[in-house]
């Protein structure tokens, strides 16, 4: 009984240790080697659950779940492992944080400033299996305070030497990665022509200069079901990337230089200077360059039978360009409300530009030009007036469609549409600007 009651005495003499659960997190800044069967995660990891097993006479168990980043930074906090590590930590499912060295859990001073707090927010210690010390003295977190320093300095000196690499071989026109532009492929390493990928390219650039505007463009493109290299519908936002990436004149940038590239060029110098003259532009100067190059030369003078006016339309099919007036009644109210619901635009355009010519030629016509012109030029004769008039005929086909319009628009009041035909009503007193200006154009044609 005395001997039997000795030993319940010694049993509860014995001090209870405390379970201390505890949590290993591995890191590795790159993905390099992690297929392998062993790898720097399972070393961090066979270290850090060697030292836990050291610990088991303190109470030192390991928690079930794993905590590995496998190709993440140190610099950043943005870590999925990580992550459910500090949650766990604020849920009190982790007593000790145990890492193989301090920079594995962060190479950044203010970042492991942070977690240190939030470790002693929830009682939690932190250890590094290869840097002993004890996050809970002062002294403790001096030795940390250093080793984090020189964790941070390395860290920084790494990035350095990387980015002054990086500008080394950019400057050298090497290719560094990233995403391939359309129209290129890699090939050891280096940017190599797609030929069918580099004949989109060019066709863009150069629909580009024709159009003037990203905007219609892109919807034209889409029309045609011209894709990007994933297939994905080309918008405005792709276009304005590749219209500015210098990759397709043969150069290689870096942080806003160009230096000239290992790779070949896909578009010529002279064509990128056209397609920067028009984005140079603002975008108000853009949408009048794009109006110029679909021409709409009757524009607000075009009317229906019913009187509704007539606006110009286009479309594109298989690459063609489609132009024609409809009438705005139709649009909105539906085809019975005038018998003619469009018309070709090529079409009536040259109709009114015949007529025109031929009331421009109408001696009627001379003669009150005469008049109207000798108001503002007592030396200009009648003979001088029709020879001028007689000249836009030559000289139409080599005028702009912007100048082909302004013309349009001094000279022609109105045009009425019927089912038997056009009238156009001419604007008497926009010819007299016409003549001065074609007088300037005869004699420039005479000179040289």
């Amino acid at each position: 009984m005395a001997a039997g009651s000795g030993e319940r005495q010694a049993s509860s003499a014995r001090p209870v240790v405390a379970k201390q659960r505890c949590a290993v997190y591995t890191r590795k800044s790159t993905e390099e080697g992690l297929t392998q069967e062993f790898n720097s995660l399972d070393a961090q990891r066979e270290a850090c659950e060697a030292f836990v097993a050291s610990q088991k006479a303190e109470g030192w168990v390991l928690v079930p779940d794993r905590y590995d980043d496998g190709g993440f930074s140190g610099g950043t906090l943005e870590r999925p492992a990580l992550k459910r590590l500090l949650g766990d930590v604020e849920a009190g499912l982790v007593d000790v944080v145990v890492v193989y060295k301090i920079d594995r859990l962060s190479r950044s001073l203010t970042d492991f400033s942070r977690l240190v707090e939030l470790f002693d927010r929830h009682a939690v210690t932190f250890v590094s299996v290869t840097q002993s010390f004890n996050t809970t003295t002062s002294m403790g977190r001096l030795t940390l305070n250093i080793l984090l320093s020189f964790a941070q300095f390395e860290r920084e000196v790494i990035g350095e030497r990387i980015r002054d690499k990086f500008a080394a071989s950019r400057a050298k026109g090497m290719w560094m990665g990233g995403h391939v532009p359309l129209g290129y492929r890699v090939d050891n390493r280096k940017l190599v022509i797609d030929d069918e990928a580099a004949a989109t390219v060019r066709m863009i650039f150069e629909r580009f200069v024709t159009i003037g505007s990203a905007t219609v463009l892109a919807r034209a493109l889409q029309e045609e079901g011209v894709t990007t290299r994933s297939g994905k519908p080309i918008d405005k936002g792709f276009l304005y990337k590749l219209l500015g990436n210098r990759v397709y004149v043969g150069e290689a940038v870096h942080k806003g230089t160009a230096y000239p590239g290992e790779h070949e060029a896909i578009i010529s110098g002279e064509l990128w200077e056209k397609v920067h003259s028009i984005l140079n532009r603002n975008p108000r100067q853009r949408a009048g360059y794009t109006r110029r190059q679909t021409p709409a030369l009757l524009r607000g003078l075009i009317f229906a039978p019913n009187g509704c006016a007539m606006t110009p339309m286009h479309t594109r099919k298989k690459g063609k360009l489609y132009r024609y007036y409809t009438t705005t009644s139709v649009n909105r109210l539906g085809p019975d409300t005038c018998p003619i619901r469009r018309v070709p635009a090529a079409d009536i355009e040259a109709i009114i530009i015949d007529q025109l010519r031929s009331l421009l030629r109408a001696p009627e016509v001379i003669v009150r030009t005469f008049m109207a012109a000798r108001q503002e030029d007592d030396g200009i004769t009648e003979a001088e007036v029709r020879e001028t008039l007689v000249q836009l005929d030559p000289l139409w086909e080599e005028l702009f469609p912007a100048e082909q319009a302004r013309i349009m628009q001094l000279l022609v009041e109105r045009v009425d549409l019927s089912l038997e035909g056009a009238s156009i009503r001419i604007r008497t007193e926009g010819i007299d600007s016409l003549v001065a200006d074609l007088r300037g154009r005869v004699d420039v044609r005479r000179a040289a």
